[in-house]
């Protein structure tokens, strides 16, 4: 697969939900994972931990379980925010059916990591000893042709889960994230404009050199 440096993942790594049958190499797979342990954590204590799903019994348990979490989850978003009410063709169609397929596919998904963490304080300190090391694995996934996405749907059957994976009472699974070849593309991803994000020297203040690059496209 095409490799593509850091900046360009960065700008370039979408939501993938939708992914190929596929195998990822292990080489591949262990490149990625190495680069998610090399993120930043509070202290450098590194009180992350990563479980990799892949074919063994407790990960076609576990897809299985998370599976039917996911598609109840969907269920549930998909008439409350309208999403069944949306037009073909559109952005908003397309990303439900995007999303459809992801909950009745996940058991093929070909790795599912489950990031855990040992919390010691509150969610926005621990957080940051774990999310930084999932970022690092989308981007590395990106840059070496895969996909992935950051999900939260396992919290209800969380408990389930560790204990198929034999996971300590005490460890939190902060987020799932699928992994494989996408059966699509990446971005360019679409996001606010930068000046609507970043301000110079104060709240709600910007400034000329705040600008996004040439064709950059933006969210609805």
């Amino acid at each position: 697969m095409d490799t593509i440096g850091a900046l360009d993942a960065l700008e370039s790594t979408r939501a993938i939900r939708r992914f190929t049958a596929d195998p990822i190499p292990l080489d591949d797979l262990n490149r990625m994972l190495f680069a998610a342990t090399r993120a930043p954590s509070g202290s450098n204590r590194q009180p992350f931990r990563l479980v990799v799903l892949r074919d063994g019994q407790r990960a076609v348990q576990a897809k299985e379980l998370l599976q039917n979490t996911f598609r109840a989850g969907w269920d549930q978003k998909r008439t409350k925010d309208g999403h069944d009410k949306a037009q073909d063709g559109t952005p908003r169609a397309r990303m439900a059916a995007a999303m459809q397929h992801f909950v009745d596919h996940f058991d093929q998904i070909p790795v599912v990591v489950l990031a855990c963490i040992t919390p010691r304080h509150g969610d926005l300190i621990d957080g940051a000893s774990v999310y930084p090391a999932c970022q690092n694995l989308l981007i590395a996934a990106r840059s070496l042709g895969y996909g992935g996405v950051l999900t939260g749907w396992h919290l209800g059957v969380e408990d389930e889960l560790k204990s198929v994976c034999e996971i300590p009472d005490a460890v939190r699974v902060a987020a799932v994230i699928p992994l494989g070849v996408p059966a699509g593309r990446h971005g360019p991803v679409r996001r606010r404009p930068l000046p609507d994000l970043v301000f110079d020297d104060g709240w709600g203040e910007s400034a000329s050199w705040i600008v996004d690059p040439p064709g950059t496209r933006f969210t609805g």
